[in-house]
Protein backbone atom coordinates (compact mmCIF):
# COMPACT_ATOMS: atom_id res chain seq x y z
CA UNK A 1 0.00 0.00 0.00
CA UNK A 2 1.39 3.43 -0.70
CA UNK A 3 0.00 6.28 0.88
CA UNK A 4 -1.86 9.06 -1.57
CA UNK A 5 0.20 12.02 -2.04
CA UNK A 6 2.61 11.32 0.44
CA UNK A 7 5.58 13.80 -0.31
CA UNK A 8 2.82 16.38 0.18
CA UNK A 9 1.22 15.68 3.68
CA UNK A 10 1.96 13.90 6.50
CA UNK A 11 -1.43 12.41 7.82
CA UNK A 12 -4.64 12.77 5.98
CA UNK A 13 -7.92 11.11 4.73
CA UNK A 14 -10.14 11.29 1.75
CA UNK A 15 -13.21 9.64 0.74
CA UNK A 16 -12.91 7.61 -2.89
CA UNK A 17 -15.31 7.13 -5.50
CA UNK A 18 -17.53 4.01 -4.81
CA UNK A 19 -20.92 3.15 -5.81
CA UNK A 20 -23.85 3.63 -3.19
CA UNK A 21 -20.92 3.26 -0.64
CA UNK A 22 -18.75 5.40 1.19
CA UNK A 23 -14.95 4.23 1.29
CA UNK A 24 -12.40 6.49 3.27
CA UNK A 25 -8.65 6.15 3.05
CA UNK A 26 -6.32 7.02 6.03
CA UNK A 27 -2.62 7.77 6.04
CA UNK A 28 -0.53 8.27 8.95
CA UNK A 29 3.07 7.73 10.32
CA UNK A 30 1.68 5.94 13.40
CA UNK A 31 -1.42 3.57 13.64
CA UNK A 32 -3.49 5.79 16.36
CA UNK A 33 -3.16 8.98 13.91
CA UNK A 34 -3.76 6.44 11.11
CA UNK A 35 -7.05 5.68 13.05
CA UNK A 36 -8.13 9.29 13.91
CA UNK A 37 -8.14 10.62 10.52
CA UNK A 38 -9.88 7.33 9.52
CA UNK A 39 -12.94 8.48 12.36
CA UNK A 40 -12.35 12.19 10.66
CA UNK A 41 -12.80 10.73 7.42
CA UNK A 42 -15.90 9.16 7.94
CA UNK A 43 -17.16 11.50 9.61
CA UNK A 44 -16.03 14.82 7.36
CA UNK A 45 -17.73 12.88 4.31
CA UNK A 46 -21.46 13.50 5.70
CA UNK A 47 -21.20 16.21 8.47
CA UNK A 48 -19.01 20.05 8.33
CA UNK A 49 -17.10 19.67 10.82
CA UNK A 50 -15.82 23.31 10.57
CA UNK A 51 -15.85 24.60 13.94
CA UNK A 52 -17.58 21.90 15.76
CA UNK A 53 -16.89 21.88 19.51
CA UNK A 54 -17.48 18.48 21.57
CA UNK A 55 -20.13 19.04 24.05
CA UNK A 56 -19.38 15.18 25.92
CA UNK A 57 -16.79 12.84 26.35
CA UNK A 58 -17.63 8.70 25.86
CA UNK A 59 -14.43 6.58 26.66
CA UNK A 60 -14.61 3.40 25.15
CA UNK A 61 -12.39 0.04 25.71
CA UNK A 62 -12.14 -1.82 21.98
CA UNK A 63 -11.00 -5.60 22.15
CA UNK A 64 -9.61 -6.87 19.23
CA UNK A 65 -6.32 -8.88 17.79
CA UNK A 66 -5.74 -7.80 14.28
CA UNK A 67 -5.21 -4.52 13.35
CA UNK A 68 -8.31 -4.37 10.69
CA UNK A 69 -10.61 -5.56 13.79
CA UNK A 70 -9.44 -2.36 15.84
CA UNK A 71 -10.61 -0.07 12.84
CA UNK A 72 -13.78 -1.75 12.38
CA UNK A 73 -14.58 -1.75 15.79
CA UNK A 74 -13.59 1.76 16.37
CA UNK A 75 -15.98 2.93 12.98
CA UNK A 76 -18.75 0.75 14.86
CA UNK A 77 -18.53 3.27 17.37
CA UNK A 78 -19.08 5.71 15.08
CA UNK A 79 -22.15 4.74 13.73
CA UNK A 80 -23.24 3.32 17.08
CA UNK A 81 -23.13 6.37 18.48
CA UNK A 82 -24.54 8.46 15.53
CA UNK A 83 -27.59 6.14 15.53
CA UNK A 84 -28.49 5.83 18.94
CA UNK A 85 -27.32 9.43 20.30
CA UNK A 86 -27.09 11.74 17.09
CA UNK A 87 -23.60 12.31 18.30
CA UNK A 88 -20.21 12.74 15.84
CA UNK A 89 -16.71 12.25 17.45
CA UNK A 90 -14.87 15.64 16.70
CA UNK A 91 -11.47 14.57 18.74
CA UNK A 92 -10.11 11.25 19.60
CA UNK A 93 -7.99 10.12 21.86
CA UNK A 94 -6.41 6.66 21.32
CA UNK A 95 -3.92 4.63 23.39
CA UNK A 96 -3.34 1.18 23.05
CA UNK A 97 -3.91 -1.53 25.80
CA UNK A 98 -3.17 -4.94 26.30
CA UNK A 99 -5.90 -6.60 23.49
CA UNK A 100 -7.12 -3.61 22.24
CA UNK A 101 -7.71 0.03 22.47
CA UNK A 102 -8.81 2.81 24.78
CA UNK A 103 -10.57 5.83 22.97
CA UNK A 104 -11.60 8.49 24.55
CA UNK A 105 -14.12 10.07 21.83
CA UNK A 106 -15.09 13.87 22.40
CA UNK A 107 -18.77 13.97 20.82
CA UNK A 108 -20.85 17.11 18.88
CA UNK A 109 -24.06 16.86 18.40
CA UNK A 110 -24.50 16.07 14.64
CA UNK A 111 -27.83 18.07 14.70
CA UNK A 112 -26.30 20.98 14.70
CA UNK A 113 -23.92 19.91 12.05
CA UNK A 114 -24.48 21.17 8.65
CA UNK A 115 -24.81 18.05 6.29
CA UNK A 116 -23.06 17.77 3.41
CA UNK A 117 -23.79 13.91 2.44
CA UNK A 118 -25.26 10.38 3.91
CA UNK A 119 -24.32 9.48 7.01
CA UNK A 120 -22.58 5.66 6.93
CA UNK A 121 -25.29 2.85 8.67
CA UNK A 122 -22.67 -0.14 8.84
CA UNK A 123 -18.98 -0.96 8.33
CA UNK A 124 -18.23 -3.31 5.59
CA UNK A 125 -15.72 -6.18 5.20
CA UNK A 126 -15.17 -5.43 1.54
CA UNK A 127 -11.52 -4.71 0.88
CA UNK A 128 -11.25 -3.98 4.06
CA UNK A 129 -7.35 -3.38 4.86
CA UNK A 130 -4.64 -2.14 7.22
CA UNK A 131 -0.96 -1.87 7.43
CA UNK A 132 2.13 -0.53 8.34
CA UNK A 133 4.60 0.31 5.31
CA UNK A 134 7.41 1.96 4.70
CA UNK A 135 5.87 5.14 4.86
CA UNK A 136 3.90 4.79 7.87
CA UNK A 137 0.33 3.28 8.26
CA UNK A 138 -2.53 3.02 6.11
CA UNK A 139 -5.98 1.94 5.78
CA UNK A 140 -8.98 1.71 3.69
CA UNK A 141 -12.53 1.09 4.65
CA UNK A 142 -16.01 0.70 3.13
CA UNK A 143 -19.50 1.84 4.91
CA UNK A 144 -22.74 1.43 3.89
CA UNK A 145 -24.52 4.47 3.41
Amino acid sequence: MTRPDSSARHAGHRSVPHTADLRVEAWAPTREECLTQAVRGVCESFLDLTGAAGVRRRDVVLRADRDEDVLVALLEEVVYWLDTEGEVPVGVELTPVPGGLRCGLQMADAGSLPVTGAAPKAVTLHELAFARGPEGWMCSVTLDV
